[in-house]
């Protein structure tokens, strides 16, 4: 088992969150890397971390960089058109109760390296390659790569390849988009090349009518940057919004770019000015905001989903990413050499959990109305609820009558000491 040979398709956070955990259970193992990217992708939006997330990445001695590394945000402001101040909701403060702002927001690219780099000579990494497809052969998976053609066989194949995962189609002999639901939001990601925010470490959102949000948040980088994020929250009765969204993701950035200049150019605020900073960076994608949910989560033998490829969930997906990650190193540490033994445990931890997890279509919709009567009447609540302080008193009262983040029930594993 020390010597266990594992490609894990995927570079990101639960890719990366994986590979970390699993040589710190088996520092021997064969750990292979295949990214479809030509290098690691270390860009990204802010994400966060939470409930059991929080405790993992203090068991694993990771929590004082990822603080080191956090985006400095203070909490998020929402604004009219003129950019005036409707309310404010802050940071908590507290770990244990966090409100929009995590105690822990970081971007993506910066958190996917602290899991990567400390491992990076001591795993194999492919790169502009993915899996095509794979066949499982008693206690060995075959795989054969999308591009070199290569076949190579592995004792356990590792899907961490996203959203639409080509492996989860695969194990579930379906298509990619097949188990994505709650496609209700569409949002594009983005590093502006000039402090928009003029030092503050307020988030700024703004809505226009259509279910049109325009935000931006705060980056330390010394050389003035703001992230900004273009979000198109659409209903059911939009199915050709939608789907004229999916085709330019499809398409890629260009359209993707030339729909959002299209969709936004009267939204008003610092609109045309985030369209103008999103033309010149360098880090533009774009992607559904969806919810993944599948009916197991292994093949039974040799191949296991991991993360987005599993179970994506708005909000918490970072979190659950790294959750994924250390349930399934520390199920193969504490069943040594029973690999089908290993990936029923971590589906039998999994599973349940995110079962239960909302998937945020409503809650999106609901705070980003599609009109303007709809937008006055939230940003009336907002400011009251956040005026009387009310969210502050909800968020101290909430763990007193039980309510809090949900953590996942899950074992303490053998890990050796370092």
């Amino acid at each position: 088992m020390s010597h266990l040979n594992i490609l894990v398709a995927g570079s990101g956070i639960a890719g990366g969150a994986f590979a970390f955990c699993m040589l710190r259970a088996y520092p021997n193992a064969n750990i292979t890397i295949v990214e479809r990217d030509p290098t690691l992708r270390l860009t990204g939006a802010s994400v966060d971390i939470r409930s059991s997330a929080v405790d993992i990445i203090k068991r694993l001695g990771l929590e004082p960089a990822i603080r080191k590394h956090t985006t400095n945000e203070k909490g998020v402001q929402l604004v009219d058109e003129n950019g005036k101040g409707i309310a404010t909701l802050e940071a908590t403060g507290d770990a244990s109760s966090q409100s929009f702002t995590s105690e822990y927001e970081i971007f993506r690219g910066a958190l996917a390296q602290i899991f990567i780099e400390p491992i990076m000579n001591r795993v194999k990494t492919i790169f502009d390659d993915s899996v095509d497809h794979y066949e499982e052969r008693g206690d060995k998976v075959l795989v054969t790569f999308a591009k070199s053609k290569e076949v190579k066989a592995y004792d356990l194949l590792v899907a961490a390849d996203g959203v639409r995962s080509k492996i989860r189609a695969a194990m579930l002999n379906t298509t990619p988009e097949e188990h994505i639901h709650s496609g209700c939001a569409h949002v594009a990601y983005f590093t502006i090349k000039k402090d928009m925010l003029d030092g503050g470490r307020l988030a700024k959102w703004y809505n226009a009518t259509n279910g049109r949000v325009v935000f931006v948040r705060p980056d330390p980088d010394p050389a003035g940057r703001t992230r900004g994020n273009l979000v198109m929250v659409t209903t059911d009765r939009e199915v050709e919004t939608r789907k004229k969204l999916d085709k330019a993701i499809r398409e890629g950035n260009e359209s993707a770019m030339t729909l959002m200049e299209e969709l936004f150019g009267d939204a008003g605020w610092l609109t045309n000015e985030v369209l103008e900073g999103m033309r010149g960076s360098d880090d533009f994608y774009c992607s559904i905001f969806g919810v993944v949910r599948t009916p197991k989560l292994q093949s039974g033998s040799r191949v296991v989903l991991l993360g987005d490829a599993g179970y994506a969930t708005p909000g918490i997906g970072t979190s659950l990413a790294i959750i994924g990650g250390y349930v399934l190193a520390g199920e193969l540490l504490s069943r040594a050499g029973d690999v089908g033994s290993a990936l029923k445990a971590y589906e039998d931890i999994m599973l349940p959990h995110v079962k239960t997890l909302p998937g945020g279509e409503g809650v999106m919709q609901m705070v980003n109305p599609q009109t303007w009567w709809g937008i006055r009447i939230r940003n009336a609540i907002a400011r009251l609820v956040i005026g009387l302080k009310l969210d502050k008193l909800a968020m101290r009262a909430a763990p007193m009558v039980g309510f809090k983040e949900e953590k996942v029930a899950m074992p303490e594993y053998p890990w050796p000491a370092e």
